[in-house]
């Protein structure tokens, strides 16, 4: 089987993994940080705010079962992308709205779905779309958070 990753930040990555690892067609999930400029971020450095990192949740997927169209309107779907580096009551860059792309094909259909998606919400999308570079992998105690804990979702 050939997978493909993509890369998603849409807020606290507990409940944002929780969503794809559920998908059909994903094979794996892992938490962790990416877009930042420090090397090998600690959970507690991008929580600081100055680091510039998103937490993001990188997804393994096979291409034969789900598309990346198809995560992508899960992304969507399962955050708000017109609140700056906010979502609910989490604020902070560590909670922007992002896409990183794996490969040009990637690029071209979240730049498409962005635009696609512009008129399903009242206020402007700020959702970043950007080339994927390093993914740092969260602290273990991060993956899988909400499943280890026998929840579904993050309560707010």
């Amino acid at each position: 089987m050939t997978t493909e990753k993509a890369t998603f930040g849409a807020g606290c990555f507990w409940g944002v993994e929780e969503t794809f690892r559920k998908l059909k067609g994903v094979t794996s999930t892992a938490v962790g940080y990416a877009g930042g400029t420090k090397e090998n971020p600690t959970y507690e450095n991008v929580c600081s705010d100055e680091t510039g990192h998103a937490e993001v949740v990188q997804v393994e997927f096979d291409p034969l079962q789900i598309s990346y169209d198809e995560l992508l309107d899960v992304f969507w779907s399962n955050h708000n992308p017109t609140t700056l580096n906010r979502q609910g009551p989490d604020i902070g860059t560590q909670y922007s709205s992002v896409i990183f792309y794996h490969s040009p094909e990637q690029k071209a259909a979240a730049e498409k779905s962005k635009i696609d998606m512009s008129d399903r919400f009242n206020r402007p999308i700020v959702t970043q779309i950007e080339a994927a570079r390093k993914f740092w992998r969260a602290e273990e105690y991060h993956q899988r958070y909400l499943e280890k804990r026998g929840q579904s979702h993050c309560a707010i």
